[in-house]
């Protein structure tokens, strides 16, 4: 492989100028630049990123830990999401370093040691937790990062971060089944521990409000995101002795587990009951009679987390995104 130095010689120029033909283009003028770019591709140049980072602290590689669910599950809308992460960094002339790490604590030793060997040179962050301790222990560090997603009870949250707006997307399919002539609105979430099912619930309650309807009873929380915690809660609703009329699920996953339950007593979906989801994974689109849902904008979330990591701003940015509602059958016969 070519050195700077046989490069610089190729092209006759100074190695400060090839240094800058990398890293301050505009600093040449048109016709220098010209030949430098000529001679690194004749010699197939490649720049040492570990030698560049040291000099320049610029984020090049990127670490994300890549998510373990129970019993080896998928998780569509995080697979979405790595994919949109590859593509942003690409497009930046960035590459993202995948690895896995124990939860908690105990799991910023692979932090530690990937950015101690300068395998990568910041991180980005997603499932975020209350109390995650990943952020205090990078922040303490000046290590670079950035998180999709918020510190759930937490005042100050220590970095950069995208996330959804959970709540106004939950609060929006309230709306919509409202519209649709819905009085009676059942929610179906996680429990309490979880705050991003918490953001999620208060927005289902402050549209139900809005709207004059009752809340007593008609939230159920579920132990896990399973189709079959989706049908328990939907048959604890539809079971009530005034039963609901529309459900706004906090997952595509668990509206899929209403949705059975919903044709398993042969109710019409989107006729009898109103059903929406959340996330507009690929099933939604695919089952019958298609399943209302709220998209987040992963490609935009993505390109906001490499911007911010690459080129960071002075203070920490927080940027809350709306989710899209994409209606389908579930909730609408039209």
């Amino acid at each position: 492989m070519a050195t700077l130095k046989q490069v610089a010689a190729h092209a006759e120029v100074s190695v400060q100028t090839v240094s800058n033909a990398l890293n301050a283009p505009h600093r040449l003028r048109a016709d220098t630049l010209q030949r430098v770019t000529r001679s690194i591709e004749l010699l197939n140049y490649r720049p040492n990123r570990n030698a560049r980072s040291l000099r320049t602290s610029a984020v090049e590689l990127v670490g994300y830990c890549v998510p373990s669910w129970p019993k080896g599950q998928a998780h569509l809308v995080m697979d979405q999401f790595l994919h949109a992460l590859c593509a942003a960094a690409e497009s930046s002339g960035r590459h993202i370093l995948l690895f896995t790490a124990p939860a908690g604590i105990d799991g910023m030793k692979v932090y530690d040691d990937l950015h101690a060997r300068r395998l990568v040179d910041g991180f980005v962050l997603s499932q975020t937790e209350t109390k995650d301790p990943r952020h205090p222990w990078l922040a303490k560090r000046k290590i670079p990062f950035v998180s999709f997603g918020r510190v759930w009870g937490e005042n100050s949250q220590p970095g950069s971060w995208v996330d959804v707006d959970g709540a106004a997307g939950c609060a929006m399919a309230v709306r919509h089944l409202v519209e649709a002539g819905r009085t009676r609105i059942g929610f179906i979430g996680w429990p309490r521990t979880s705050g991003l099912a918490q953001d999620r619930l208060s927005g289902w309650r402050t549209a139900c409000r809005e709207a004059g309807l009752p809340l007593a009873g008609l939230s159920v929380a579920c132990r896990a995101d399973t189709i079959e915690e989706g049908s328990r809660a939907a048959a604890r609703l539809l079971d009530a002795e005034r039963p609901v009329d529309g459900i706004v699920a906090l997952s595509d996953v668990l509206a899929l587990g209403a949705l059975r339950e919903i044709n398993h007593r042969g109710l019409r979906p989107g006729v009898d009951v109103g059903l929406t989801g959340f996330d507009d994974s690929p099933l939604a689109s695919v089952v019958e009679p298609g399943l209302t849902s709220l998209r987040q904008p992963i490609d935009e979330i993505a390109a906001s987390l490499v911007k911010l990591l690459s080129d960071p701003p002075t203070r920490a940015t927080t940027r809350l995104l709306l989710p899209e509602l994409v209606i389908r059958g579930s909730s609408s016969p039209g």
